[in-house]
């Protein structure tokens, strides 16, 4: 099994190294499956937009509601991540090379969201690269039965293992 998690410890640094991974992994010639997130700062409130683009062709999703100026609840929305997870199972039946999930959040932790995707990778052999968060970190390892390498946010460092992976499988 080939399985993968990344955390930066800066706001959206992860999103940052995954995007870049999936750049990288492209331009090598790599199909890739599942989402990256893109951050959009919003100059009113100082929170930001969430969207996520499904690998490799797919369409960017908003995945943040605006909940106004004063909410401090989550701002996912549940129903725009079912979306992009159904975007990204259908892209994986097609096959891939590796699968990159931007992040293990709430709902996967809860049992829902991306968990199948990834699970479904697993038993295709696919390698699976996961961005995950202090949070969601314990749920993360429980859920991998500790069987997930943990590489740091270095972008290098995270292609070359997906790369390495991708062909070790093939």
């Amino acid at each position: 099994m080939h399985l993968a998690y990344t955390m930066a410890s800066g706001r959206g640094d992860t999103d940052l190294v995954l995007a870049e991974v999936a750049q990288r992994l492209s331009s090598r010639g790599l199909r890739l499956c599942g989402t990256v997130q893109i951050n959009t700062p919003r100059a009113k409130d100082g929170s930001c937009d969430m969207d996520v683009r499904v690998l490799s062709d797919g369409p960017v999703l908003r995945i943040s509601q605006n909940l106004g100026p004063n909410a401090q609840g989550c701002r996912l929305d549940p129903a725009a991540l079912e979306r992009a997870v159904a975007e990204v199972q259908a892209r994986l039946s097609r096959g891939a090379d590796v699968l990159i999930i931007n992040k293990f959040g709430k709902h996967e932790a809860e049992g829902r969201g991306f968990r199948d995707v990834i699970a479904a990778a697993l038993e295709a052999g696919i390698p699976v690269l996961v961005g995950i968060n202090a949070l969601n970190k314990q749920a993360f390892l429980e859920f991998s039965s500790g069987l997930a390498q943990e590489i740091g946010p270095d972008a290098a460092r995270l292609t070359e293992w997906a790369a390495a992976s991708a062909y070790e499988l093939s």
